[in-house]
């Protein structure tokens, strides 16, 4: 099988099929790629790249407004699941020196009596004013986004023989985040910083178009750091520690990272779409009688561990 620097690439057209060979190759395939390596890169995934590109443009945009403007946009209330997150907060797990990046959350728009805005749980998105085309290229975004992920649930879903609905009746109304991640230059780099230090994924499944310069690495099943880099129509995929959990273990959280540039490269911007559970979904094995965590607690606990809720 072909591959995109180290991991396997998988065309997922054949999925559309309602069943016949190629969409059980398909499933195959990609099942085979997240046991084996946690990621898989995909091909034919209905995300224009056209829509990818305006995103990037309007990322520029928003990270270049002045301080004070995006800071407007912060909010902490949220667990900063929603809006800007100013730049060196966040670090990874068990890390003490904080994440070379700034980002910011587009979320899923709820009314304001749904019963998920009404308890706290999914806050309102949170956009610049100065800036009224960053709101609608996300919102654009994200829902593209989602709609390739629950394919790529039901995919997962066949592989593990669960229902093909089951992973994608958890993630209905879910807490989704698009991270729109820029890593600027910096100069002299803090002792130990990183741009994204090591750790793995809190959520169900990541989608992640190829960002604008290198620096992803997997950490291999050998104990070896592996660079991912993909051409711009391709979507590098992971499963985060709540499908390990759900999937009983079958399908990995892996331990990656985005390392800094050997000298300064004009800054790296990224958009990780995060699939999470609905807040209320509990997290324990399909196949299994553990009645698990709830996903907004085990969400909270992971936050507050990597510095951005308190």
């Amino acid at each position: 099988m072909a591959t995109v620097k180290g991991i396997p690439l998988v065309d997922f057209t054949g999925f559309a099929e309602s069943a016949g060979p190629r969409r059980a190759a398909t499933v195959a395939a990609v099942g085979a790629a997240l046991a084996r390596h946690g990621f898989v890169a995909v091909e034919g995934h209905g995300v224009s790249p056209t829509l990818v590109d305006e995103a990037y443009a309007v990322a520029r945009e928003v990270f270049a407004l002045p301080e004070a403007s995006k800071r407007a946009c912060e909010s902490p209330e949220t667990a900063r699941q929603r809006g800007y997150t100013p730049f060196q907060l966040e670090k990874a797990k068990d890390r003490n020196a904080a994440d070379l990046k700034e980002f910011w959350h587009i979320g899923r728009d709820l009314p304001a009596d749904h019963r998920f805005a009404v308890s706290g749980r999914m806050g309102p998105n949170r956009f610049p004013a100065e800036l009224p085309r960053f709101a609608q290229v996300m919102r654009a975004l994200f829902a593209a986004q989602e709609r390739f992920a629950n394919q790529l649930l039901g995919a997962i879903a066949e592989h593990l023989g669960a229902s093909v609905d089951h992973f994608q009746g958890l993630a209905h109304e879910g807490n989704h985040v698009l991270r729109v991640i820029h890593y600027p230059d910096v100069g002299e780099v803090p002792l130990g910083a990183v741009r994204a230090a090591a750790h793995e994924d809190i959520n169900l499944l990541t989608v992640l178009p190829a960002a604008t310069r290198p620096g992803l690495e997997l950490l291999d099943k050998d104990g070896q750091w592996v660079g991912i880099e993909a051409a711009p129509e391709i979507m590098i995929c992971d499963t985060g520690d709540m499908m390990a959990l759900l999937s009983g273990g079958r399908l990995p959280a892996v331990t990656h990272r985005v390392v800094n540039p050997d000298q300064d490269d004009g800054g790296r911007l990224s958009m990780p779409f995060f699939m999470h559970p609905h807040p209320e979904a509990r997290l324990a094995a399909f196949d299994g009688d553990d009645p698990g965590v709830l996903a907004h607690d085990f969400l909270m606990q992971r936050l507050i561990a990597n510095n951005v809720a308190g």
